[in-house]
Order: C-alpha cells, then sequence, then structure tokens
C-alpha cells in the first residue's frame, strides 16, 4: 500500500534534491549546511525506523527464555512443597501462604516488566530521534529570522553597524524563505516516519507536537513571502512597468504557475530563474 504510509526513501531523495537546489542557489550560505544536516537525519532516521518497525528477535528471545526457566522453576517449587499440618503448624501454614502471595505479585510485575520491555526501548530510542528533528526545526528557524522583507520597499536605509547582512535581491530572498518552508515540512514529514514503528501514545504526542511546531514555523515565514509579494506589486503598480533585469522578479498581474514554482507560491511567474 505505497499511497498509504510515507516512503521514507522517497522523502530522503526529496531531501537530496532540495539539498542540491540550495547548494546550487546558496553555495556560500548557512541554509545549505543546516539542510545537509537534515539530509543526514533523514538517512539516519530512514533506517532506524525500519529496524524500529520489526520485531526485535534477539530481545524476544531472551524473554521467552527467561519466562520459561521461571515457570519451571515455579512448577518445580509446586511439585516439591510439602503442605504442612494445619493443626500443629498453622502458624507456618499461614506464613507460606503469604510468602505465595508475595510471589505471584513480584513474579506478574516482573513478567509486565519483561513484556513490555521492547516497547519502551523502542520508545527511548525514538523520543531521542524526535528530539534531534525538534531542534532542527528551531535551527531552520533562526536562518529566515532576520530576512526582512520590508527592505524590499527601502525602508531599511538606516542601518546600523549591527544591522545583519541584506544583500539579496527580492527573487533570491522569495526563493531563500521558500527553501526554509520545505525545509520545516520535511521535518514535520520526517517525524511522521516514527508513526509506522510504534503507536505509542507519547510518541504520537511528540509527533503531533513536530508538526505543530513545522506548521507554525512555516505561517511566519509564508507571512513574510506575502509581504515581499505585496511589496513588490507595490513597486511594480509605482513604476508603472516591470522590466526583468535578473535582480528583481517580473510581476504582471495575477502570478502563473510554471513547472519550477508551485501554483501556491505568490512568485509563481512566466519566466523565473532556474530552481
Amino acid at each position: 500500500m505505497p499511497y498509504r504510509a510515507l516512503n521514507p526513501d522517497r522523502l530522503v531523495s526529496t531531501l537530496e534534491r532540495l539539498s542540491a537546489r540550495i547548494d546550487e542557489r546558496f553555495p556560500e550560505r548557512g541554509i545549505a549546511a543546516v539542510c545537509r544536516e537534515l539530509l543526514e537525519l533523514a538517512r539516519k532516521d530512514a533506517g532506524r525506523t525500519e529496524k524500529l518497525g520489526g520485531p526485535n528477535i534477539l530481545l524476544r528471545s531472551l524473554i521467552t527464555i527467561i519466562l520459561a526457566v521461571a515457570a519451571c522453576a515455579v512448577a518445580f517449587g509446586i511439585y516439591s512443597y510439602r503442605l504442612p499440618d494445619v493443626e500443629r503448624e498453622a502458624f507456618h501454614a499461614f506464613q507460606g501462604i503469604e510468602a505465595l502471595v508475595n510471589l505471584s505479585v513480584l513474579a506478574g510485575a516482573a513478567i509486565w516488566f519483561l513484556l513490555n520491555l521492547e516497547a519502551r526501548i523502542k520508545r527511548s530510542r525514538i523520543l531521542a530521534d524526535l528530539h534531534e528533528l525538534r531542534s532542527i526545526a528551531h535551527v531552520i528557524d533562526m536562518h529566515q529570522l532576520t530576512k526582512d522583507p520590508m527592505i524590499i520597499r527601502g525602508d531599511d536605509v538606516k542601518a546600523t553597524p549591527s544591522s545583519p547582512d541584506r544583500n539579496m535581491t527580492d527573487f533570491e530572498l522569495s526563493r531563500y524563505l521558500d527553501y526554509c518552508a520545505e525545509m520545516l515540512s520535511l521535518t514535520g514529514k520526517l517525524s511522521a516516519m516514527y508513526m509506522r514503528a510504534s503507536r505509542d501514545p507519547a510518541i504520537t504526542s511528540a509527533i503531533t507536537e513536530i508538526e505543530d511546531l513545522t506548521t507554525n514555523l512555516s505561517r511566519k515565514i509564508w507571512q513574510k513571502i506575502m509581504i515581499l509579494r505585496q511589496s513588490q506589486i507595490t513597486i511594480s503598480d509605482r513604476s508603472g512597468t516591470s522590466e526583468d533585469d535578473g535582480s528583481t522578479l517580473k510581476m504582471t498581474g495575477q502570478p502563473t504557475a510554471n513547472a519550477n514554482c508551485s501554483p501556491l507560491h505568490p512568485f509563481a511567474v512566466d519566466k523565473p530563474e532556474k530552481d
């Protein structure tokens, strides 16, 4: 059922292509290194989900042997137990019954622990991987933090010595923000891969938190992209004409879809720069 679950190999190939696109567009910027790190995590997580999704044969065999030995020991103890004379040894009889009850409770707790050991091991490993994905989502958000779309309007003319470097064109800024949004979306999908490995409520809750986090961070980025789009339309209206000189986008009327941009992207123009 290829369309009912995420395919780890497809996610890795998508990230490989995204990493190549970012390297071609922004080879000297930190976003390229972040995407390579995300790709490395994706490759590791893809292999780990396949491994965690199947049974741990070695652990299950060891637990089976332990339970079998314990059952044999209990059976031998029951077989060799001599019932005391209740009339003569009533106190010892009650002590034996109490010990048997305590032993039964401890044995039940031990069996419960062993039967859930595999699930607990999986949970700890998956939560550690999800923590890495949560951390890298915040790193991606930090890389778009200083990318201010208002600079296109020329509002940042009074820069201070501590102002960040803002030397990207409107098209480059839109691509940069779009790459960040794609990376956040793929981070959420990488976390969702672990749904195949376990249905533990704690893991499901952690995955949902990461998806909410990446969605909220992407929403902030798309707000910047929409501001950038409106700024470019305003500049085009003021100039009356819009010539494509390679540094600004050609905005005439409503943007149209093309082979390189998503139809939902606000800069899906007729002839965008090569992505």
